[in-house]
């Protein structure tokens, strides 16, 4: 996409050339540094930048992209949080994300969903390896390149050092693919939690749905801490891995090297939805005394 107007030429040393997404927290260009090498360089929207709040998140979210490798990541090369508007630059690497995929050609089946769900499995081994929880894991945030998908956005995410905040009517997440803890408890997370939207992600990329969808974010909120997920399109083996990943209680979920020992073990005739089976996601009615949690109080923000 084109630069705006009203978009900047120059950051930080680095010359914007075209925009590349813009979300609920901000805009990510393509730049270009001196040396001439390509970056993705996200600019913080510019209602945030007095937001003293909001600058600690984004702190939180370069130190946490910091910690890992890159391996699975876009890793950092360049930030500045204390900006009048923070950014950071990470490598540019090309591809495009899951959602997008799945939107243009349709869902993944074989050797292409294989290649996604050990992938995933390693990123997220990666980032619990240096104590890094993810905490929005989904579609949007899965890019597919040439040597495998890569993690992106940890625009969320919480290490042990991280300093955690509650605020009132934002949600820190994406519903149809949160787990029912970090709905109804999100200082508690583990873990797990990205276990449990790997689960989803994994639905979605097989189907073109989430497990857990619905016709508002109350709802889909809802369905996904008290209804079983909408699996039955998915084929056997990797089903039942799924649906473990889907279990409600953290303690009950796989770690990722039981998901990697799983996926290794499932049939490659298995991986995609059952041919001639297409289920619709149940619309289930909300109890009359039913209220969101609070971490659901608006609808889902976006990101970058």
């Amino acid at each position: 996409m084109a630069l705006r107007d009203n978009d900047p030429r120059e950051i930080g040393g680095y010359a914007l050339l075209d925009r590349l997404g813009s979300g609920g927290m901000g805009t990510v260009f393509l730049a270009r540094a001196e040396s001439g090498r390509p970056v993705a360089l996200k600019i913080v929207h510019e209602q945030f930048a007095a937001d003293a709040e909001f600058r600690t998140r984004f702190r939180q979210e370069v130190r946490a992209a910091r910690r890992v490798s890159g391996a699975f990541t876009a890793p950092v090369v360049d930030a500045d949080p204390d900006a009048a508007r923070p950014w950071m630059a990470t490598a540019y690497v090309p591809g495009r994300t899951l959602r997008d995929r799945v939107e243009s050609e349709g869902p993944l089946s074989g050797a292409e969903l294989r290649v996604l769900a050990v992938g995933l499995v390693e990123a997220l081994r990666e980032l619990h390896q240096v104590r890094v929880i993810h905490r929005d894991l989904k579609p949007d945030n899965v890019l597919l390149t040439e040597d495998g998908p890569r993690v992106i956005d940890f625009g969320i995410s919480r290490a042990p050092d991280h300093q955690t905040m509650t605020v009132t009517g934002r949600i820190l997440g994406t519903p149809p693919y949160m787990s029912p803890e970090q709905l109804s408890a999100p200082h508690r997370v583990t873990p797990a939690s990205d276990v449990f939207s790997l689960g989803a992600v994994l639905v979605y990329a097989t189907t073109g749905r989430g497990p857990f969808d619905a016709g508002s974010p109350y709802m889909t909120a809802y369905n996904v801490v008290h209804e079983p997920p909408e699996i039955a399109e998915l084929s056997g083996t990797v089903r039942e891995i799924v649906q473990w990943c889907l279990s409600k209680e953290p303690g009950e979920r796989p770690g990722p090297d039981d998901l990697l020992a799983a996926f290794r073990k499932a049939p490659e005739e298995e991986w995609g939805a059952r041919p001639g089976l297409r289920t619709v996601a149940a619309a289930h009615p909300l109890p009359p005394d039913w209220q969101a949690p609070a971490a659901c109080a608006v609808a889902p923000s976006s990101s970058p």
